[in-house]
């Protein structure tokens, strides 16, 4: 008996030759530094693209890596290769020589695409390549073909192949992106995501939470090397027609208010460390006049910055948890029923369950912490080549998400914290985000990060690492009593140790397990005394099987 062949989906398809066929051709698709592209000339690009790979020898499921900024041919690049049926694997612009070896040979890629920015990266990368036969050229964006170990190529001479063959006849099911994404040990993973994961995440936290419209135009701080930048800049807007702002640049405050301020766009998305750096700055009060709905992902919007974006800026902000594995958000808050200092309520499409650490047992009960586990179709099919790992986080139709969590009373769900990074003390555990809540509330308080840390006596106790605002005088004896006056005794931090920057992955992540060795290995010393806070240089650490977005 013959074997049915599923229904054909292709997400380029989905994405912009749907919108040209249905007439949306002329509709403003990129707004870039060089201009803007209709969904006309992204789709005729992208079919170049296509052409481009299949003229070089990529075939479907073959991986084609990116190394690149923020851009018009980002996009095409990574639609093309969806639309040729090849596996599109962005991956960060922080990275090293070494990493982009170790993902190139991983990933067994056929082509790597690189904007002219990274080439010296990038020549590094291919020379300590050695045995990696798969790789058989390299595409260099804005820049002359490079002196390579393997045949170069430009931008324009990949697009000028001529031809226009249709979408490859992709299933939902099959292979579309590889995101890398690592833990604080061991080496990085590629969760391998299907062309159906990408029609999903559209249909429900798109549409169904955002509420993204044809006029919309997104901005979004986080880039399409990232799972939530991939979706709040490319899946979402071109789902429906809406525009979106590409900025190739380091997102600081004076960049994203010069942007913010010329493109004037109704969504905008950002992670908590931004919106912090931009309550310290002196960007006007009216920067983001026009902006309908702010969102936040990657960790836990503090209640007080919540407040403040709004008091200040005049926009609310949804906050919510989504993770690489998952490609974006499952739990949200919605437009006009904010719980701040929440991840809100499963975001329809998803189904979240809360498990016992020690047994995997339910726990029915509100107010009760346990282990996040959540279902839904945009989750990755598991890692590439990593099969203890992937059975570890990916158990059936659940993903465990290494996080810990409880439901509130009102049926939203409440981040405690990294399921590792919980402390004991006293015998009772606390959580490190209730802790850093309560310190930016604290108006001299930036940025605030606590760990547990062995006492005198070998037990864990809280210990606060904060970054004051600009000419503040803040000491460890006020910090400790204003914990004291809104926390439980047990909950106040020890110590506070007062430092110029928190070390942070290049998403804007804290990364935690660097606060704790970087006490340590000072013991302590000089806690009122600031001192010079490592900058995270991992490009994407995390501290367990699944990260968040």
């Amino acid at each position: 008996m013959p074997i049915a062949s599923p229904a054909v989906f292709n997400a380029a398809e989905y994405l912009v030759h749907r919108r040209v066929a249905d007439g949306d051709g002329g509709r403003v698709a990129l707004v870039h530094p060089g201009g803007e592209l209709t969904y006309a000339q992204v789709g005729h690009e992208v079919r170049a693209v296509a052409a481009g790979l299949a003229a070089l020898g990529v075939h479907a499921e073959e991986r084609v890596v990116f190394l690149a900024a923020d851009s018009p041919e980002l996009v095409a690049g990574l639609l093309g290769a969806m639309h040729r049926g090849a596996v599109a694997v962005p991956v960060s612009t922080m990275l090293t020589a070494a990493d982009v070896a170790g993902v190139l040979a991983d990933s067994r890629a056929r082509l790597l695409v690189v904007s002219g920015e990274f080439a010296a990266t990038a020549r590094d990368a291919v020379s300590m390549l050695g045995a990696a036969p798969e790789l058989t050229g390299v595409v260099m964006v804005g820049a002359p073909a490079g002196d390579f170990a393997v045949p170069s190529w430009t931008w324009d001479q990949l697009v000028g192949h001529g031809g226009a063959a249709p979408p490859y006849p992709s299933w939902p099911d099959s292979p579309a992106l590889w995101l890398y994404t690592s833990g604080t040990t061991g080496s990085p993973k590629a969760a391998m995501h299907r062309h159906g994961a990408i029609r999903h995440v559209c249909e429900t936290y798109g549409e169904r939470v955002l509420g993204i419209r044809r006029d919309d135009r997104c901005y979004s701080v986080a880039k399409l090397f990232f799972a939530y930048g991939i979706g709040n800049s490319l899946f979402f807007p071109f789902s429906v027609g809406a525009a979106t702002v590409l900025e190739p640049g380091r997102p600081t405050p004076a960049l994203v208010v010069d942007g913010v301020t010329r493109h004037r766009p109704t969504l905008f998305f950002g992670v908590p460390t931004f919106y912090s750096a931009m309550l310290a700055s002196d960007a006007p009060d009216d920067t983001f006049t026009g902006v309908r709905q702010g969102v936040s992902a990657g960790e836990p919007l503090p209640p007080a910055l919540f407040t403040r974006m709004r008091d200040r800026f005049g926009f609310e902000i949804l906050d919510g948890i989504g993770s690489t594995e998952a490609l974006h958000i499952f739990l949200s808050n919605y437009p006009g029923e904010v719980r701040p200092g929440s991840s809100g309520t499963p975001v329809p499409g998803y189904r979240v369950q809360l498990r016992e650490e020690s047994d995997g047992s339910p726990v029915e009960q509100a107010g009760v912490a346990g282990a996040l586990y959540v279902s839904g179709d945009s989750v990755a099919s598991g890692y590439w080549c990593r099969a203890e790992v992937t059975r570890r986080a990916f158990q059936g139709e659940w993903l465990r998400t290494g996080d810990s969590y409880l439901r509130n009373d009102d049926g939203t769900y409440t981040y405690l914290g990294r399921s590792d990074d919980m402390i004991k003390a006293g015998g009772i555990w606390v959580s490190p985000s209730e802790v850093e809540a309560r310190l930016l509330e604290h108006p001299d308080v930036v940025e605030a990060a606590v760990v547990g840390m062995p006492d005198a006596d070998g037990l864990d106790k809280p210990v606060a690492v904060v970054v004051p605002r600009t000419g503040s005088s803040l000491t460890e004896a006020d910090l400790v009593e204003f914990c004291r006056r809104g926390l439980a005794a047990f909950k106040r931090p020890r110590r506070v140790v007062v430092v110029d920057e928190l070390p942070k992955t290049a998403t804007g992540k804290l990364q935690r397990y660097l606060v704790r060795a970087d006490l340590e290995m000072q013991g302590e010393r000089g806690s009122t005394e600031r001192q010079r806070g490592r900058s995270g240089t991992s490009p994407e650490s995390t501290v367990s099987t699944a990260k968040r977005e």
